[in-house]
């Protein structure tokens, strides 16, 4: 399996953390150089490894706030 590059592009929250260190994020990332999309996922506490997550685009990421801000 190939390795993906990624860089975290910009850092924006910390949902929660867990006991083993591993915190859940709110993150810009760029994607095997792609442009970066918003990110939601775990992160080990020195950010080279990652549980499966979500990414956003601009659009996705405007109607998620909508949708929150009407809950």
């Amino acid at each position: 399996m190939a390795d993906i590059k990624f860089e975290i592009v910009k850092h924006l929250a910390v949902l929660s953390e867990k006991s083993t260190g591993w915190t859940k994020e709110v993150n810009l990332v760029s994607w095997n150089d792609r442009n970066p999309k918003y990110d939601i996922r775990e992160w080990s506490p020195d950010h080279t490894r990652m549980s499966k997550g979500l990414t956003f685009t601009d659009e996705e990421i405007e109607i998620l706030k909508d949708v929150i801000e009407h809950i």
